[in-house]
């Protein structure tokens, strides 16, 4: 679709009918994102935006308390340096868009633009880490990157360019890089749920679906009504790989000198498609609270000659200042037509005061989830805010934790596995580690590919991997994905 159609038209497909094109029109039409003429590249628009830098700011806040640095590496990566960790290369290559000449010069050296930052991160960590009191040494960096490789962009699900943190941290032993794991995967966790509404599945990927160099990548998977997987935040354990390729060494205590241990891990913009997506209807946008920059609109319902309407919507924009209101008074468009607007935006209450409003010192509260209206004294307006605010969190967190929990189904054969598919379920199956196995599944369920590994897995003795037969190494959860 076209960017042309204005945004007060409104959503013409419907979620629950043409998922793609809906999601499309709320895109755009609610004025998200924004094509651009270098194709798979959005422009991010001020609300997408605002909600990133929430993302970006809490996350980082979290960082900080377990003393990770933030520190920024160039956009480009010489052609050497990313050679060097073979298993890695091969993973990004595909998706590495190259620099090969400036202005009428071409380069010695292709430069690749960053499809993420190990390779020219770990050159320097090579420099700096001589000694054990160099360790643990845990840093991160906000950034933008460029992975070329697909056919169809998706606007914040899948883009050629897109923003992420990507947290690079190096440790003395193995047991000290593995308990970071659980540290970060909560931090993302807890925005996901307690500020995005995202419930996930968190669990383990497959040797075949992990991270490019790493020795294994956990992550969390969300559910979205289309019945398609996503997935989310990720960490990434590399071992030794990345320390041997890139020579990152330190002398120990006994001066011994050993090569580092490593971790990787990312949460990116790919999330606020997710939080559009899952939440919203065919009316627009439905933004939780905590993410909401402006957490109310008063709509003052009434003639440009009752000014003691205008009065008192003036009053209470003041009164509700730490909420970000917005006061639409414009007297050249209808007050139903200010309804459809800020609904289609996603502004979480809507407060309309009209003149039996006033004269009862009176105001009407609608929620922007449920379409639920409640009359509130002016005295009590901000508590019932507080209260409604809480309200509609707590409902798009368990509406979409009911949605997740009504997908997950189980099985240990092809056909009900195949069936459970079709069903839009998320089906936990038994699985032999092989990549064999995984080519064979993709085969037979043309459109699925395993998501993650429970990390407590149920017992898998006597069960037989659903597509070689072969005794089984683990449960897998498999469904269509992103």
């Amino acid at each position: 679709m076209t960017e042309n159609k204005k945004s007060n038209e409104g959503l013409t497909a419907k979620k629950e009918e043409n998922f793609s094109e809906w999601y499309q029109q709320l895109i755009l039409k609610a004025e998200l994102a924004g094509y651009t003429s270098v194709s798979g590249c959005i422009v991010f628009r001020p609300t997408a935006w605002q909600i990133w830098e929430k993302i970006r700011d809490e996350v980082d806040k979290r960082l900080k308390k377990i003393n990770v640095k933030n520190v920024y590496f160039p956009l480009f990566i010489p052609e050497s340096l990313l050679k060097k960790e073979q298993e890695h290369v091969k993973g990004f290559s595909p998706e590495v868009a190259w620099v090969t000449q400036a202005g009428n010069t071409k380069l010695q050296e292709r430069l690749a633009i960053r499809p993420t930052s190990e390779a020219i991160m770990y050159e320097s960590y090579s420099k700096w880490i001589r000694s054990w009191r160099d360790l643990p040494l845990k840093y991160n960096q906000w950034s933008n990157v460029v992975r070329w490789e697909f056919k169809h962009p998706i606007p914040f699900f899948r883009t050629r360019e897109f923003v992420f943190n990507e947290g690079h941290t190096a440790f003395a032993t193995k047991q000290e890089a593995e308990k970071e794991a659980i540290q970060i995967i909560n931090i993302y966790k807890e925005i996901l749920e307690d500020y995005l509404a995202i419930p996930g599945i968190i669990g383990k990927k497959t040797d075949k679906e992990k991270f490019a160099g790493a020795e294994y990548t956990l992550t969390i998977e969300s559910y979205l009504p289309n019945g398609k997987a996503i997935q989310g935040p990720d960490f990434h354990h590399d071992g030794q790989n990345f320390a041997k390729a890139y020579n990152i060494k330190f002398k120990t205590k006994d001066e011994k000198e050993e090569y580092v241990w490593q971790n990787t891990w990312a949460i990116s913009t790919r999330m606020l498609g997710v939080m559009f997506a899952l939440h919203s209807d065919n009316k627009g946008v439905v933004l939780p609270p905590q993410v909401a920059q402006n957490k109310i609109v008063i709509v003052p319902i009434s003639s440009e000659k009752d000014k003691k309407i205008l009065d008192q919507s003036k009053k209470i924009f003041k009164q509700l200042s730490k909420y970000d209101p917005i006061l639409d008074d414009r007297s050249e468009v209808t007050p139903g037509f200010k309804f459809h607007e800020w609904e289609l935006k996603g502004i979480p209450i809507r407060i309309e005061i009209g003149p039996k409003d006033l004269k009862s010192k009176q105001a009407v509260i609608i929620r922007r989830d449920t379409s639920e209206k409640k009359i509130t004294k002016i005295t009590n307006l901000q508590k019932q805010i507080d209260l409604t605010l809480k309200e509609i969190q707590n409902n798009l967190f368990n509406k979409a934790n009911k949605l997740l929990k009504n997908a997950l189904d189980k099985s240990d054969n092809l056909k009900d596995t195949l069936n459970k598919l079709q069903k839009q379920k998320l089906v936990l199956v038994p699985l032999k580690n092989s990549t064999k196995a995984e080519e064979l599944l993709q085969e037979k369920f043309k459109g699925a590919k395993t998501l993650n590994m429970p990390l407590k897995q149920p017992p898998i003795k006597g069960k037989k991997c659903i597509t070689t037969n072969q005794p089984a190494d683990y449960w897998v959860y498999v469904g269509k994905s992103y």
